[in-house]
């Protein structure tokens, strides 16, 4: 809920992927910037394979560039070294009633609010030391998209880098960064122009980002300034505003329908069983066809301390650590962990495995619910094989695991096998 008594800069963060979507970032922050008191900052990667940034920030009638240099050739170091004190300056002035936040497509908007909630900042004058957090709140996301392109970039496994809009070692996919777009938004502003299927998109767009409002437009162009006021007020006050959840909070977030449209379903898949790790392997690819995105926990038999997050967007996929399982930890370190994760394990808590379980969220948009049901039980460990799960597990440690430290060959580098949930995978689920 919306705290009426926070006296915090607000920032709205615009996001946009591919060219007319990026084209509504642009004529959204022009219009917001002619509103007096607020301040509109881009940061431009266009040049970032020269090693520079470039640095917008306009206000009603002034605009003002800034060329800098990549800090240790890092875009993340740039942006918290530039960006980061200036929301703090910026926050501390009393014209300044409002931030936006233009984000460059390479730059995803919920890295950058991780950032500002957790990133200490230094050495601003008249300042204590802290988060960007602490002087600034996330007003609202909103996600401009292409409707005639998203749903094909949404679901390809192309490359950034292959587009230009990251650097030859950034391995973050097409799909990662426009599925997360809408994701994370709290509205969304639709370019309808050429766009077919609009059906299907819609539908898509309501499971994915549920109860974030949409302007369906032709033309982006002639969105209007009262126009954007009135899609933001209609953002709900139990909307994300910018929060992190981690791996243990619930999948399903809003309210998502849950029926059929237009062939788009949410696929729920729930075990109180784990994977046998080399047919989870060989059933990933039922999570890359005809899927928008997935994600949840998963217990595999082979790893059974350890929570094995997975998450895929269009035909790429990640895998990595999500911490331990509440029955793998001392009474000492279960005091510690979240009560809300507490209270839910509490309630299906298991004799044997505690909170141990499977569960993923799949949004399908041309694939058999049926089929993905089918594939993703046949990977789960058999009535014999979950007995020695149980009363052999030195056996079952045994058991080949592709998955095993989160990767093995022909993953080559060692040094690599301490995968985190925000590793790069290869569509198979290995680390690259």
């Amino acid at each position: 809920m919306l705290d009426q008594t926070d006296r915090r800069t607000p920032v709205v963060l615009l996001a946009g992927f591919s060219g007319p979507a990026m084209g509504g970032v642009e004529h959204l922050a022009a219009t917001l910037s002619e509103d007096a008191g607020t301040v509109v900052v881009h940061h431009d990667l266009a040049e970032l394979r020269e090693g520079v940034v470039r640095r917008t920030v306009r206000t009603a009638g002034n605009v003002t560039t800034t060329v800098l240099e990549l800090a240790h050739g890092c875009v993340s170091c740039t942006l918290r070294a530039d960006l980061l004190p200036m929301l703090c300056k910026l926050a501390t002035r009393e014209h300044v009633k409002r931030i936006v936040l233009a984000l460059d497509p390479g730059i995803e908007a919920e890295a950058l609010c991780q950032a500002i909630e957790h990133v200490v900042v230094t050495g601003v004058a008249d300042r204590v030391d802290g988060p960007a957090g602490r002087t600034v709140r996330i007003e609202a996301v909103l996600t401009c998209l292409d409707g005639a392109q998203w749903l094909e970039d949404a679901t390809s496994d192309e490359v950034l880098a292959d587009r230009g809009l990251a650097s030859a070692d950034d391995e973050r996919t097409v799909a990662q960064v426009a599925v997360g777009q809408v994701d994370f938004a709290d509205a969304l502003v639709v370019r309808t122009e050429g766009a077919e299927a609009l059906d299907r998109l819609g539908a898509v767009l309501d499971r994915l980002a549920p109860g974030a409002p949409v302007a369906w437009l032709a033309d982006l162009s002639g969105f209007d300034a009262l126009e954007i006021g009135a899609l933001l007020t209609r953002v709900p006050a139990d909307s994300r505003r910018g929060r992190i959840f981690d791996a243990h909070a619930p999948l399903l977030r809003g309210q998502p329908p849950l029926s059929t449209d237009c062939g788009v379903s949410i696929v729920e898949f729930a075990a109180r069983r784990p994977f046998h790790p080399e047919r989870l392997h060989e059933a990933l690819d039922v999570l890359l066809d005809g899927v928008v995105t997935a994600r949840g926990r998963v217990w595999l038999a082979t790893q059974p301390d350890h929570v094995v997050w997975l998450e895929s967007a269009g035909g790429g996929l990640r895998v990595g650590g999500a911490g331990r399982w509440l029955a793998a930890m001392s009474a000492e370190e279960q005091a510690e962990a979240n009560p809300d994760r507490r209270v839910m394990a509490a309630l299906g808590w298991d004799e044997r495995f505690g909170d141990r379980d499977v569960s993923l969220v799949i949004l399908a948009h041309d694939a058999d619910p049926a089929e993905i049901r089918h594939a993703l039980h046949w990977a789960l460990v058999e009535d014999d094989e979950l007995l020695l799960v149980d009363r052999a597990p030195e056996r079952v440690a045994l058991w080949a695991d592709p998955f095993g430290d989160w990767h093995e060959e022909p993953c080559a580098d060692p040094t690599e096998a301490t995968a985190s949930a925000s590793e790069r995978t290869n569509p198979r689920g290995e680390a690259v």
